[in-house]
């Protein structure tokens, strides 16, 4: 396990955003009795922004709202989607940032399995208890997983006894590129800047694989690594 620093976002958003898949996310939670535990997900889902597309939030400029895209790459920009909370991370170049989009619950010697009954009570389904292989899947509900919160990470850096990105040694063998996700029409909508692992693609926003209608090679794209 090596936990990653900024100069790992110092590269392009579109080559950030396949970097990012396969990392872990770690998040330090207090507990109320005063134990901390280290909350995890493995990144499986990004989705790339910059400055110069229209699907981006910085192309409408600079405020002091968005002002983590233009801070240092690795700077934390978090964001309200339909009423939950949003992890990017800036990456090279003023205005680019990459959506983590979805993970999958990690668990290992520093992040038990015991852990699972937190991330469910921290994000419950509507009704009942939420599965554990989709805790995780969506931007909003892995920040709930995860306890990550706009107030409390938003234009701040990520630390190593805090907030952090790890590299476990796992590589993913195959990465599904395709077109983003809730893009308006005539914001680039078409631009394929979101990335999937093919092995938990059951299992991100919206799997590519099986949507209707789209084909391989032409609405969807698999590299092989």
């Amino acid at each position: 396990m090596r936990i990653l620093d900024n100069q790992f976002f110092d590269q392009p958003a579109l080559q950030l955003a396949q970097d990012l898949i396969g990392k872990v996310l770690r998040h330090r939670l207090l507990m109320p009795d005063g134990k901390s535990v280290w909350l995890a997900a493995l990144i499986i889902e990004t989705e790339a922004y910059e400055m110069a597309e229209k699907g981006s939030h910085s192309s409408l400029g600079y405020t002091e709202k968005r002002k983590a895209m233009f801070m240092a790459p690795g700077t934390v920009y978090m964001y309200y989607a339909r009423g939950g909370d949003s992890l990017n991370f800036s990456a090279r170049g003023e205005g680019n940032a990459v959506l983590i989009k979805s993970g999958y619950v990690y668990f290992d010697h520093l992040s038990p399995a015991t852990n699972l009954d937190i991330m469910q009570s921290l994000n419950p389904a509507p009704r009942g208890i939420r599965h554990p292989d989709h805790l995780c899947s969506g931007q909003t509900l892995l920040c709930k997983s995860l306890s990550l919160k706009v107030a409390d990470w938003d234009k701040k850096q990520i630390s190593a006894d805090g907030f952090r990105l790890e590299d476990t040694g796992y590589r993913p063998q195959t990465i599904i590129q395709c077109r983003r996700l809730g893009i308006p029409e005539g914001r680039d909508q078409d631009l394929a800047n979101r990335f999937v692992d093919f092995k938990y693609s059951k299992f991100c926003t919206s799997n590519p694989l099986t949507k209707r209608d789209w084909q391989e090679n032409r609405d969807y794209f698999l590299h092989l690594l």
